[in-house]
C-alpha cells in the first residue's frame, strides 16, 4: 500500500529533499512505522511531500507532481494554517472561500484522477500564548470549511483541533507543540495514534 502524506511544515518535520524515502521527524514517521508494525503482512510504501509554509494555493500547484505523478493508494492532506498565518505575520489573509476553493479543486483533481483514497486532517491552533487567540476567527471558519469538504470527499477524518483541544485539558499546550502549531515530540505522536486508526478503518 503506498500512502502519501501531503501538507505543509507539520508534515514536513525536516524530511531530507535529497533522500525521497525520508519521512521526517514528525507524525508521518511515527504513524508509519507504527503501522509495519502493526501489519507486518502488508507491503508498505512511505511518502512525505509536506513543504513547510505551504498554503492551499500552493497544494493546488505542486499536486500533478507531488501527488497525482506518485499514484498513491492513499493521500492524507493536512493544510490550512498557514492560509490564517500569513494574514498575521504577513497581511497577506487567504479568504475563506478562496481557501475552500484550492482545496475543494485538490479534491476533485484527486477523485478525478487516481484511485486513491482520501484521508483529511484538520488545521489546528493550541493558544499557548495570547497572540494565537485572534487566529481564531480566521481559522474556524476554515476548519468547518475542511469538515464539509470531507462528508463530500473523504474517506476518512481527523478532527485534529478537537483531539488536541481535548488533550490539552490533561496537559497544556507546550507539552504537545512548541509554538501552538508546530509538534513537539508528544504531539507528532497524538496526531500519528490518529492517524494510524483512520488508516486501519480504510485498510
Amino acid at each position: 500500500m503506498r500512502i502519501l502524506f501531503q501538507g505543509d511544515s507539520v508534515t514536513d518535520a525536516g524530511r531530507s529533499r535529497e533522500d525521497l524515502a525520508d519521512l521526517g521527524t514528525g507524525y508521518p514517521l511515527y504513524a508509519a512505522a507504527q503501522l509495519r508494525e502493526r501489519h507486518p503482512d502488508r507491503e508498505w510504501t512511505f511518502i512525505n511531500r509536506g513543504v513547510s509554509g505551504n498554503r492551499t494555493g500552493d497544494l493546488l500547484a505542486r499536486w500533478q507532481e507531488d501527488c497525482l505523478d506518485l499514484k498513491p493508494d492513499l493521500v492524507s492532506i493536512l493544510i490550512g494554517i498557514n492560509d490564517t498565518w500569513r494574514a498575521f505575520d504577513a497581511d497577506d489573509p487567504t479568504m475563506t472561500e478562496r481557501f475552500k476553493d484550492n482545496y475543494r479543486r485538490v479534491l476533485e483533481e484527486t477523485r478525478r484522477r487516481t484511485h486513491a483514497k482520501i484521508l483529511l486532517l484538520e488545521p489546528f491552533v493550541l493558544h499557548d500564548t495570547p497572540d494565537k487567540d485572534a487566529w481564531r476567527a480566521d481559522l474556524d471558519p476554515k476548519i468547518q470549511a475542511v469538515r464539509r469538504l470531507a462528508r463530500e470527499y473523504a474517506d476518512g477524518y481527523v478532527p485534529l483541533d478537537g483531539l488536541f483541544a481535548a488533550a490539552c485539558v490533561e496537559k497544556g499546550p507546550l507539552h504537545w507543540t512548541a509554538d501552538g502549531v508546530h509538534p513537539v515530540q508528544a504531539g507528532a505522536k497524538l496526531i500519528a495514534d490518529a492517524y494510524v486508526q483512520a488508516v486501519e478503518r480504510l485498510l
